[in-house]
């Protein structure tokens, strides 16, 4: 490997399904929101 900046020399050591991780990467990321978002609720419930 001679031309270190040539990306046809470098092997793809671990293919990625990019539309999979974004999916996953949303899903984490609503469920993370859902959940402050429903304790804010009870939250607000048990206050008033």
């Amino acid at each position: 490997m001679e031309n270190v900046r040539d990306p046809r020399e470098h092997l793809n050591e671990e293919p990625r399904d990019d539309l999979f991780d974004v999916a996953i990467g949303f899903g984490g990321f609503f469920g993370v929101m859902f959940v402050i978002f429903a304790a804010a609720v009870i939250i607000k419930f048990v206050i008033s």
